[in-house]
């Protein structure tokens, strides 16, 4: 039965190129050849009662933070004009499809070249993009934010989410501090901001107490000795 409706689809495509398109007669052979070269090939290779496989796309892996897509929404809503882009570019983000999201970006930055909200949006699907890295176009990306609306909390806030995910923690801080210096007291995102601060320096003395221990242990000089000497 398989083989009977195979054979039906390939002659009404015969028939479709050569009466309806007006192929050249001189293209029939050709044509007909191409169609059973396919016929040949699935009989070769064809296993129509094999079950499906279907994969998900390889940049699946990590969807990206619903929670940072609101944040990146409150913070920009004074500064977006290409928003149709940003929502085309939130909905493949939220998929994984990062890389996706940044080429619609990038194609929204040529048609609103001053929206900083753009920028940022691209810097995090560019980070996203890396795993979580942040690389030199991301850091473009949040740096010409800043540049076109240095009062946007937004691309101060997400360079410092992407140092920190890239354990550049004291790079982070930097950053963090100088935002939450300049952030009004009533500024939504203040206290979260202020929480990842105080992270970030519990993280540094972490680090800073084990470096300490971790090191080699002082010899004690002349006097130490003779010090101990004398209390014995």
């Amino acid at each position: 039965m398989t083989w009977v409706v195979i054979l039906l689809v390939a002659a009404s495509v015969f028939g479709m190129m050569a009466f309806v398109l007006k192929m050249p007669r001189a293209g029939w052979e050709l044509a007909g050849a191409a169609l059973l070269v396919g016929i040949a090939g699935y009989a070769f290779q064809g296993h129509p009662a094999m079950p499906g496989a279907p994969k998900a796309p390889v940049e699946n892996k990590r969807a990206a933070d619903e929670a940072m897509i609101k944040q990146r929404q409150q913070m920009g809503d004074a500064f977006a004009q290409g928003q149709s882009w940003l929502v085309l570019a939130d909905g493949l983000a939220r998929q994984g499809q990062f890389g996706a999201a940044a080429e619609v970006l990038r194609k929204g930055s040529e048609q609103f070249p001053k929206d900083a909200d753009i920028w940022v949006s691209m810097g995090n699907a560019l980070v996203g993009h890396s795993d979580g890295l942040i690389t030199p176009s991301a850091q473009f990306a949040f740096q010409k934010a800043a540049t076109i609306a240095p009062d946007h909390p937004g691309p101060p806030f997400f360079m410092g989410l992407a140092l920190a995910q890239s354990g550049r923690l004291a790079e982070a801080r930097t950053i963090w501090a100088a935002l939450l210096e300049r952030s009004p007291a009533d500024a939504p995102y203040r206290a979260d901001l202020s929480e990842r601060v105080q992270r970030i320096d519990s993280m540094l003395a972490m680090a800073a107490g084990s470096t300490t221990a971790g090191g080699p242990v002082p010899t004690a000089g002349p006097d130490a000795a003779a010090s101990a000497g004398v209390a014995e």
